[in-house]
């Protein structure tokens, strides 16, 4: 979403943050290019499905200047942790600057309300766009062009369900803790911490009540330190219903479904 006014200029980094794969970075200093700044969590599933994008563009786009900055605010007490985010970060293979947040002194001076957040700043250090949550990823990446005075093919959608203009089926909103019961998605994670294993079973529903026994997905899960784990994964949009069992050792902070394409 085009920014409201071309005035708001971008609120400086504090100090005092520990920040990774760079010194640190002041934000008046980036004047004279265009500065994609992405609020997210390695513990939220959300944010790790917009991964893919980030490195992409950072990775054709930083040669024409291009600057990406991952503000990393933690939901969890377990994402706050400085130590495991910078694990994550090398976990993940991040490749741009990423700042922890965890006191969520940048999140307060943006006054953001979710994540992932979009933020892209001109080469003025003016707001030209915003997105929250996952999508717009081929608006974004036009709106990066723009600004560098570019033209190429955008990133081609990284999973089906990202297909511009695809309508997609409602998913089951999150849970606390480890759920079990009914749910529609095309996948489901869990927000683990500790170290042991969680099994986790998703069976189709065919008939109303009725469970397709030789159409589940059961997984094994192995946990060695907080994360957004993978659980089930279906090819399409599914209606089922999910047993999820938490062994020794380790903790279940939340339940998370995704979306899937449409079923044929």
């Amino acid at each position: 979403m085009r920014a409201p006014t071309a005035d708001i200029a971008a609120p400086p980094f504090p100090g005092n943050l520990r920040w990774f794969n760079v010194a640190s970075l002041r934000m008046d200093k980036q004047r004279g290019r265009p500065v994609l700044v992405e609020f997210w969590d390695f513990c939220r599933v959300n944010s790790l499905r917009t991964l893919p994008y980030l490195r992409l563009w950072h990775e054709r786009y930083a040669a024409d200047g291009l600057r990406v900055i991952g503000v990393h605010t933690g939901a969890f007490a377990v994402s706050r942790d400085v130590d495991a985010i910078g694990a994550a970060v090398e976990r993940l293979e991040i490749p741009y600057p990423v700042v922890a947040d965890s006191e969520l002194q940048i999140w307060d001076l943006y006054g953001n309300k979710g994540w992932p957040a979009r933020y892209l700043w001109d080469q003025r250090g003016a707001l030209y766009s915003l997105h929250y949550g996952e999508g717009a990823y081929e608006e974004t990446e036009r709106e990066i062009q723009g600004l560098l005075g570019v033209e190429r093919d955008p990133v081609p959608p990284q999973r089906p369900e990202d297909t511009p203009g695809l309508l997609l089926p409602a998913q089951t909103e999150d849970q606390p803790g480890a759920y079990s019961g009914p749910y529609e998605a095309g996948g489901v994670w869990a927000v683990l911490a500790g170290s042991g294993t969680v099994t986790a079973s998703g069976r189709r529903e065919i008939a109303e009540g009725d469970l397709d026994e030789a159409d589940e997905v059961r997984r094994r899960v192995a946990v060695d330190g907080p994360g957004c784990y993978p659980l089930v994964e279906h090819s399409r949009h599914t209606v089922g219903t999910l047993e999820i069992e938490v062994g020794p050792g380790v903790e279940c902070l939340a339940t998370c479904f995704v979306p899937g394409v449409p079923a044929e």
